[in-house]
């Protein structure tokens, strides 16, 4: 008998969860909202979203629109957005996470301490990722970032270097950063650091591995464009190499079920549990006697 396992460690975090919160209420008011980015990288919500009437739109739709409402969702934005809604008299409504809005204000705070003549602000993310953007935008865009170890080589060790991470990423390549920096900085050069990477975020990826170590089989469910569900699945793959990044239930190959007797469903910050629970629900139909456990 197959036993299937859905992880209830998985599923939308806090800032991801508030943020469709926040769409859902305004829909049930008004059948008409727009949200500037997908509201949550994973197309099948994004999809469920819009059938509800949520408009997805870009930076540039923003600004040829007046007097209307917009949503931003959790990643949050730069300075400039709110400027742009200000002068088109666009009703804001905030879905920024907590913890990445409390980031921008440790970052914007840096920034006019430190002054960019003599200071880097350094921050560890993904070039482009829409939080990204919007920690960037807390420098008037002079902040440094790097993706990997490697992107230290762009830093100046002579001048002071004020550190922060995108707070999705891998706490352990965060600390590797750390040290890459530490052993390269000039004597008596300012070098800080400050560990913003979301505790929810980063307890995960103990709790995943754990997760899929104890299955034959780990059907990771995430969207192509989340960065998290790259992280995440990297850790799954390390815990368990049977492990298989897919974005629907469609993605499913039977032949990965012969001579399996546990599959672990588990997936991002951005992986709606409904999702999930449609891969347990396919699992189902393929011809083996399947059991599905939540627990």
């Amino acid at each position: 008998m197959l036993r299937v396992e859905i992880d209830q460690d998985s599923g939308f975090c806090f800032g991801v969860v508030n943020a469709i919160k926040n769409a859902e209420e305004e829909l049930l008011r008004d059948e008409q909202l727009a949200c500037l980015g997908d509201i949550v990288h994973n197309n099948q919500e994004v999809e469920r979203l819009q059938k509800k009437g949520l408009k997805t739109i870009n930076h540039e739709q923003l600004k040829l629109l007046k007097g209307k409402k917009v949503l931003l969702r959790a990643h949050g934005e730069p300075p400039s957005t709110y400027k742009t809604a200000r002068e088109n008299n666009i009703r804001i409504i905030d879905a920024t996470c907590p913890v990445v809005l409390q980031l921008q204000k440790k970052i914007k705070k840096q920034y006019e301490t430190s002054g960019v003549e003599n200071a880097q602000i350094v921050i560890f993310g993904k070039i482009g990722h829409a939080e990204v953007n919007g920690l960037v935008g807390q420098t008037d865009g002079n902040a440094v970032v790097i993706e990997k170890k490697e992107d230290i080589d762009h830093l100046d060790f002579n001048r002071e270097i004020y550190l922060f991470s995108q707070t999705t990423m891998s706490l352990n390549d965060f600390r590797d950063i750390v040290k890459a920096i530490k052993n390269r900085m000039k004597p008596d050069v300012v070098f800080k650091y400050f560990d913003t990477i979301c505790r929810q975020v980063a307890n995960r990826m103990t709790n995943i591995k754990i997760f899929a170590a104890r299955h034959h089989l780990v059907l990771f469910v995430a969207g192509k464009k989340s960065s998290n569900g790259k992280v995440l699945y990297e850790e799954c793959l390390q815990a368990n190499p049977n492990t298989h990044l897919i974005s629907t239930p469609n993605e499913i190959d039977p032949e990965w079920l012969k001579g399996i007797s546990s599959v672990g469903i588990c997936g991002a910050t951005s992986t709606p549990k409904w999702l999930m629970e449609d891969v347990a629900t396919r699992l189902t139909q393929y011809p083996i006697s399947s059991k599905t456990s939540e627990g």
